[in-house]
């Protein structure tokens, strides 16, 4: 028990000579010990499997859209669920004034055939020849846009996912189709940037789904960012999954298991391990003899009932594992670690 000396002052007359005077005495007051118990922080070799959710994402998708708007659509030529390969003709839009263009640049081309002849006999001018010739060439451009604009081409190979428009519809802006490549798929996850030094391009990864139950599918990791979010000390990393059967749909709910290899590290009960109110601030208590020590530290991986503590505790340091509430830097206490029967 600790004991707080107290000085009182006492009032004693003396007899015989009138004067008072002041005697010091000593009380002496129990504080009781906190009790507690204690774990020793074990180095031990930590096995650095990490498990993300994230949803499947097409690996690449494309709204189609014709760059002309106004335009009433001619035809759609697939559907939802059709497959389509890259280049492929999906749409078509009103070609009435693709046609009136293209019958104003055969008539330029029948007027320009018709002075060549005479610009090479003297009758007119170059002047005369090249405006001509200009002229050509400006309409046969406009023609090939306008062909491109009511010729609605596919950008990749994949499936139609979504159509938003049927023929004779005036197209304002919303794409007309919408196709995925879901050959492959990707997830993209969000790591703590402690395991930054592990991840690298091409590791393997494993990915499962609720809808189906005991399956693996193998992918790798096909980029890492660069740089990481300062908010949240993450960084992204997408994996690619090989997906030959379709079996895996953009929108599904998936686990992506990361091995990043193993560790050393330095492991204490998760129990002993507490948060600062109001702030981030994670700590625990080191017992040195029978005098309680606050301590700092920077938390890892939780792995079962333990974390793993990246600074703040050395292994062999005994930390307290109850009667934390009535804890505080320097409390004196008493340890009782019962042992199991």
């Amino acid at each position: 028990m600790k004991k707080l000396i107290v000085l009182l002052a006492v009032g004693v007359l003396a007899v015989g000579c009138g004067l008072k005077k002041k005697q010091a005495v000593e009380t002496v007051v129990e504080v009781p010990k906190v009790l507690t118990k204690t774990a020793f922080a074990e180095a031990r070799t930590i096995d650095m499997t990490e498990v993300f959710t994230a949803e499947i994402q097409a690996w690449k998708e494309n709204d189609i859209t014709p760059a002309a708007q106004g335009v009433h659509i001619d035809k759609i030529l697939v559907d939802v669920g059709d497959k389509v390969r890259q280049g492929q003709l999906l749409a078509t839009l009103d070609p009435t004034q693709y046609d009136i263009q293209r019958v104003q640049l055969q008539n330029l081309q029948t007027d320009y055939n018709r002075l060549l002849p005479v610009y090479k006999a003297g009758g007119i001018s170059s002047q005369q020849i090249d405006q001509a010739k200009t002229q050509l060439e400006m309409q046969r451009e406009v023609v090939n846009n306008l062909n491109k604009n009511i010729r609605v081409l596919s950008p990749l190979t994949g499936v139609v996912t979504a159509r938003n428009n049927d023929p004779g519809d005036l197209f304002m802006g919303m794409p007309i189709l919408h196709v995925m490549d879901i050959a492959q798929v990707k997830v993209v996850v969000h790591i703590s940037e402690q395991f930054f030094p592990y991840v690298k391009v091409g590791m393997p990864v494993e990915l499962t789904v609720e809808v189906f139950p005991g399956r693996t599918f193998e992918g790798k990791v096909a980029s890492v960012y660069p740089a990481l979010d300062p908010a949240t000390r993450t960084f992204t990393v997408e994996v690619k999954v090989p997906n030959a059967k379709q079996e895996l749909r953009p929108g599904m709910y998936s686990k992506v298991v990361f091995n990043m290899g193993e560790k050393e590290g330095i492991m204490v009960p998760d129990v002993a391990v507490q948060k600062q109110v109001g702030s981030s601030e994670r700590y625990l208590y080191v017992i040195n003899g029978d005098v309680a020590e606050r301590r700092s530290v920077e938390v890892g991986r939780q792995v079962g009932s333990e974390f793993d503590i990246l600074k703040g505790v050395v292994a062999g340091e005994q930390v307290a594992t109850a009667g934390l509430s009535r804890l505080s830097d320097g409390a004196t206490v008493e340890v009782r670690n019962q042992q199991e029967d």
